[in-house]
């Protein structure tokens, strides 16, 4: 028989492309700090010109504030990149049946509990030209870390934004200053290293509104961009997309606000143009808000009944307890495929919407949720089903017992559901800041990722923080993903 104590005396390829990944990563940030002072003083003035000239900022209280760009990019392998593609896409489909979910199972119907005028906007747009192809561009938010030999075992989602996702602005334009600026200098340090870009998060949401026209029958048709348009407040992204739009390719792109839309005969109208496809940051319950105020909610009600909205009247199950569906043993296994729940048991944090209840708990067994909430408080995390950039978010490692039991009571008196997540680790990378007189500082930054993607790729948000809940209206900053290759 075979000596089974002798150790193989070679990696295996996940080991061998793992190392492959840190070593390169390594180089990237060795080359930037083999830079002389004056290249790099002069690399810092280019990349706040090249902010500045982007528009690279946040409105925050009525001032603007510059959105902090890192100097050194955040790599990852090309394999590394088909892999997460297949797994976001995944989830993207598997979260495309939330509402069909909700409507015909009362379990699923309970967590993604949604206020009576949404349910009824929902069970009207729910038509079967939706059902025939649900048009949703998301954002799936997670932590991995792409330096680690083991680094599928760090990937994991921490939530979906399936409508109005921020950053597909600023992805690009972030990646565009550190071309620019940086990228050359690190070539000419080590020229056995080729950084290329990620596909343009603004060219696949483009392609994706262009495809779905043509599925509604109106191919070339008018697209509009629907947000709050005169709240200022957060980041002007959608008049910078419609401008890149018509600067780039072409095409004009309206820009509006719902307020500014009207019912034409049986056509919606944005002033004297007709209005095909709208591509909205606007959730039901703003639209509510405002017809209560005397706007016409018809318009916007139209198009999501004839599917012309992109995301759909889905979106509006955009919650967190959606990972519940697809991390509860019995629910994932009654409606997904065996495959599918394999990407969820290994890149999807066990969620639990929070209530007096038992359920399954991460080791497979059942137990009492809230015994168990209040026993794990420093592997978890509380925060709002349904909250966005970081408000509300508690992580129990932080606080002590007194203050989380009583967030934890807080959370199961509120009429909103709240969920408690399986706490993941954030990777913390070493980054090297940069000062305008060219001196380079290392600090440790926690990251996340948000993935944007289509079925013809992928666009990375990177946000970067020295505090642990990390979103740039948080004040955190931006890094550039970038593919790094030997050449």
């Amino acid at each position: 028989m075979p000596d089974e104590s002798v150790l193989p005396t070679e990696p295996s390829p996940a080991e061998t492309s793992g190392l492959r990944g840190a070593r390169l990563a390594a180089r990237v940030r060795q080359a930037l700090y083999n830079l002389p002072a004056a290249d790099l003083a002069a690399a810092h003035e280019r990349m706040r010109e090249g902010g500045t000239r982007r528009h690279l900022e946040y409105f925050h209280d009525g001032r603007v504030e510059a959105i902090r760009v890192l100097p050194c990019p955040i790599t990852l392998l090309p394999e590394q990149l088909v892999y997460l593609h297949s797994v976001t896409r995944t989830l993207h489909y598997a979260l495309l049946r939330m509402p069909e979910l909700y409507l015909g199972d009362p379990a699923v119907h309970d967590l993604l509990r949604l206020d009576p005028v949404e349910d009824e906007w929902l069970h009207a747009c729910w038509t079967p030209a939706v059902k025939a192809r649900n048009p949703v561009f998301d954002r799936l938010d997670c932590m991995v870390d792409y330096a680690s030999p083991i680094w599928k075992d760090t990937l994991r989602f921490v939530e979906p934004n399936l409508t109005g996702v921020g950053g597909l602005y600023l992805v690009p334009a972030v990646e565009e200053v550190v071309e620019e600026a940086v990228v050359p200098l690190l070539v000419s340090q080590d020229p056995g290293i080729r950084l290329t870009r990620l596909l343009d998060a603004r060219t696949l949401l483009l392609h994706e509104l262009m495809e779905h026209l043509e599925v509604v029958g109106r191919p070339g048709g008018t697209i509009c961009l629907v947000e709050p348009k005169y709240e200022l407040e957060g980041i002007d992204e959608q008049r910078r997309l419609a401008e890149y739009f018509g600067r780039r390719h072409g095409i004009r792109v309206l820009h509006a606000d719902p307020s500014e839309l009207r019912m034409k005969g049986d056509e919606v109208y944005c002033g004297d143009r007709q209005v095909d496809l709208v591509y909205r940051d606007y959730a039901v319950l703003d639209l509510v808000e405002l017809a209560a105020g005397g706007m016409d909610p018809e318009p916007m009600r139209r198009l999501f009944r004839e599917n012309r909205v992109v995301s759909s009247i889905t979106a509006e199950l955009d919650c967190k307890s959606c990972f519940e569906v697809l991390t509860d043993p019995v629910l994932s296994e009654r409606y997904y495929s065996e495959e599918e729940r394999r990407v969820f048991q290994h890149h999807v944090l066990w969620t639990r919407v929070v209530g007096d209840r038992k359920t399954s708990l991460p080791s497979g067994e059942v137990g009492d949720l809230l015994e168990f909430a209040r026993r794990e408080r420093e592997w978890l995390v509380l925060k709002p089903s349904r909250g966005y950039g970081g408000d509300g978010v508690l992580l129990g490692q932080t606080v002590g017992e007194g203050e989380w039991v009583s967030a934890l009571d807080a959370a199961l008196a509120d009429e909103e559901l709240w969920v408690v997540q399986r706490l993941a680790q954030i990777p913390v990378v070493e980054v090297p800041t940069l000062t305008t007189d060219g001196t380079l500082h290392p600090e440790a930054f926690y990251h996340v990722m948000g993935f944007a993607s289509s079925d013809s790729g992928i666009a990375i948000l990177a946000r970067a923080s020295q505090r642990q809940v990390v979103n740039v209206a948080q004040h955190g900053g931006m890094a550039a993903v970038m593919v790094v290759e030997e050449a």
